[in-house]
């Protein structure tokens, strides 16, 4: 077997496999490379001594079964027999997304228990799931964006075997499946990839240190290894898209940007297999140009999340105003219908926050509305609360503003995605955990997460130990609450909006500018028409009067018993109550 490795500072390098040595040779046809034959299989043990020093995991290992310090292991993936080998994807245009943490979802924490409840997805409508990030990290248990090894699979969650059997489960069920990778920092811990080249930079910085190396000397290899990954996740493990964390971070001063070279990679994969794969970013710049098409000068995402349409949503039905929302609690249904209608609500206007002007316009006559992902809930909004308390914790005592919020994310123009439990208004908060090896890192973050939260008024022993079993096991979802009321309810009216939105073509129309949007802040309802669909939300407590115009309309979904309008349009809607209308 072919073993090869980039480590351009070495003057030496020695393979370790099994219980075999031998010295590694340079490469002449790749500066900084070194490789070498040697008897492995699958299963095979190894690593690579720079300059006689100890044996380290291979950088682009496909397993490490023993953690992130442990040896690496050859993995043979043409060894696993596929169930759905002529599985022919899913695109993006008129998905739902569901996002899903492999060790929260069951109690179990694997790829096998996860499995096992994916017909929950099936039956609710959902068309992919979108794992958070499954590469190792120290440790059992932790949200994975501490995670090293970008190539290999979380071991305690099943490993290659695990994710494989997930997908191929998955797309039984006609559900795609799409990983949530992090290109932007490596954990604090088991991270060894500097020892072998300049895969860090100290010309930037991020908040979790050195940032990636994308435009400095060696460059060129870090942006390779970046890209061979996500390739390899796609092509090896059948994967129908990725989502890419906090892309904001990834400083790139080169002419051509690194996410143009990762697009025009995956399209030309997409195009090689047959089958559609999409690349979804986290991005708080509001910058179109993100998620246009290459061909009009843009780096070619397909879609990118929209913290804008959640923090009007959030602050519409809470009432909350601290942080980054305080912008958006001015007017909230206001910046909802800018949101609808826009796709951002920083276009370019002040944000308090940042104490600058944000983002720039998005032009709707060139950027369908699928493009931008739609949420009331994320793993982020949810679990970076001192308590990791969901929209169902906040509004326990009105689950009719649970409802309107679930209309407003899966009737809007964008793509929508829900957190895991959302649909049945899970009552289990989803907190932030940790399971560090290092005790010297495991009291930093203990310690950092308290004092981070005292800032803001949190007493210490209110905020979770991250480091504590308990926090974990306590945001594990509960298997026995969709089937009891009041989460029954709430599950059977996300089925009813999904499945509308399967049905009506107007609610996956991704013409922005075709939403039109009325509202009144005071009174506090807020209307909307795609096509032949009305949707009305009424978040105040009583009943209000909303205009709809003259043509009747016929009632497809409501929260509470409503009337269809009235010969003059006039919907009459109970208190904190939504509904889905069409017109005759």
């Amino acid at each position: 077997m072919q073993f090869e490795v980039w480590a351009p500072q070495a003057g030496r390098v020695t393979l370790q496999c099994d219980d075999a040595t031998r010295a590694l040779e340079r490469d002449p046809e790749r500066p900084g490379w070194w490789s070498g034959q040697a008897a492995a299989r699958d299963g095979s043990r190894y690593g690579f001594a720079l300059d006689d020093g100890p044996v380290l995991p291979d950088p682009r290992s496909r397993r490490q079964p023993d953690g992130p310090d442990g040896l690496s292991a050859v993995v043979d993936h043409g060894r696993h027999a596929w169930r759905t080998p002529d599985w022919p994807g899913h695109p993006l245009p008129g998905a739902v997304l569901y996002e899903l943490h492999v060790g929260t979802y069951t109690r179990e924490g694997t790829f096998d228990a996860a499995a096992a409840r994916l017909e929950h997805l099936a039956e609710l409508g959902v068309t992919h799931v979108e794992l958070m990030p499954v590469c190792p990290f120290p440790g059992r248990h932790g949200w994975g964006y501490d995670g090293v090894s970008l190539w290999a699979v979380h071991e305690p969650y099943g490993g290659p075997e695990g994710l494989k059997h997930f997908v191929d489960r998955a797309h039984e069920l006609g559900l795609g499946v799409v990983l949530d990778v992090v290109h932007n920092h490596l954990g604090p811990s088991g991270n060894y990839l500097p020892r072998f080249g300049p895969y860090f930079t100290d010309t930037h910085h991020t908040p979790w240190g050195s940032a990636v190396n994308l435009d400095a000397p060696g460059s060129d290899e870090v942006r390779d290894f970046l890209v061979g990954s996500a390739l390899a996740w796609l092509r090896d493990y059948r994967l129908d898209g990725l989502r890419l964390d906090a892309v904001h971070a990834l400083v790139d001063t080169r002419a051509r940007h690194f996410l143009e070279e990762l697009s025009t990679a995956v399209d030309a994969l997409a195009a090689d297999l047959g089958r559609p794969l999409f690349l979804i970013a986290e991005s708080d710049l509001n910058d179109p140009r993100l998620i246009t098409p290459r061909a009009e000068h843009g780096l070619g995402l397909h879609a990118q999340w929209s913290d804008d349409f959640h923090h009007a949503l959030h602050t519409a039905v809470t009432g909350e105003s601290q942080g980054y929302y305080a912008d958006f609690a001015r007017a909230p249904l206001a910046a909802v219908a800018k949101t609808l209608t826009g796709g951002y609500f920083h276009d370019g206007t002040y944000s308090s926050f940042r104490g600058r002007h944000h983002g720039r316009p998005l032009d709707r006559t060139r950027v369908a509305g699928h493009r931008l992902l739609g949420y009331g809930q994320t793993h982020d909004q949810v679990g970076n609360r001192a308590q990791g308390d969901r929209l169902s914790g906040l509004l326990a005592n009105a689950p009719g503003l649970l409802a309107c919020a679930a209309t407003l994310t899966l009737t809007a123009p964008f793509t929508p995605m829900l957190f895991m439990g959302e649909e049945w208004a899970a009552a289990t908060p989803w907190q932030f955990f940790t399971d560090h090896t290092d005790p010297d890192l495991a009291e930093a973050v203990r310690r950092g997460r308290r004092r981070e939260f005292a800032a803001h008024g949190w007493a210490e022993e209110d905020v979770p130990d991250p480091q504590d079993e308990a926090t974990r096991d306590r945001s594990c979802l509960d298997w026995s609450e969709p089937e009891r009321e009041p989460h029954a309810r709430v599950l059977a009216w996300y089925r009813r909006l999904i499945a509308l939105r399967r049905r009506l073509p107007d609610l996956t129309d991704p013409d922005l500018a075709a939403t039109r949007v009325a509202y009144d802040e005071e009174v506090r309802w807020l209307a909307f028409r795609r096509g032949d669909v009305r949707v009305a939300v009424n978040l105040g407590t009583g009943a209000a009067a909303i205009p709809l115009g003259t043509r009747p309309a016929r009632v497809l979904a409501a929260w509470e018993p409503v009337e269809a309008p009235d010969e003059d349009g006039l919907l009459r809607l109970p208190g904190r109550s939504c509904v889905v209308l069409a017109q005759s």
